[in-house]
């Protein structure tokens, strides 16, 4: 959608606008997504984000709408929120994105979403427990402490700091 389009939109009154939106929307998914019918009876709020959304999903010139929609997957399956997931399928399917495609990109998704509780875990476990040898970032600080009074990077460091 150009900016131009964005404009006119905006100046319409939102008794029009909403259901333009919501049309455009059922035309490019297959249908209206939960959350757009939840929202679409508050046209300040409904209207914005859905322009938004639709710059963000739509409008990227170097992604195919294959990749997005992976992406989405990807994104609604670690979020674990089922009903964007369910969608995002649907909307695959109808794409002609085959279900082993959807499931890596579901793979990726719960791989990288427990990577990420692992990180953050581990890294609460080891500031409980620091100093034990066993925390990288313990290792990466002792590195990093200078012991050499000349040191002209420290001395910058210090200079800072007063």
């Amino acid at each position: 959608m150009e900016l131009e389009d964005i404009v006119e939109i905006l100046k319409k009154d939102p008794e029009r606008a909403v259901p333009e939106l919501l049309e455009d929307v059922r035309k490019q998914y297959g249908e209206v997504p939960y959350i757009m019918n939840f929202m679409k009876d508050l046209p300040e709020i409904f209207i914005p984000k859905t322009l938004y959304d639709n710059s963000i999903m739509r409008e990227f010139k170097k992604l195919d709408p294959e990749t997005v929609e992976l992406i989405s997957i990807g994104v609604a399956s670690a979020l674990r929120c089922e009903h964007c997931l369910k969608m995002h399928i649907r909307v695959a399917k109808r794409r002609g994105i085959k279900k082993e495609k959807i499931f890596y990109a579901i793979m990726i998704a719960a791989s990288i979403s427990n990577a990420a509780v692992l990180a953050e875990s581990t890294r609460a476990l080891a500031s409980e427990f620091p100093g034990d040898g066993n925390d990288e970032e313990d290792e990466m600080k002792k590195e990093e402490n200078c012991c050499d009074p000349n040191c002209e990077i420290c001395d910058i460091s210090r200079a800072t700091i007063k």
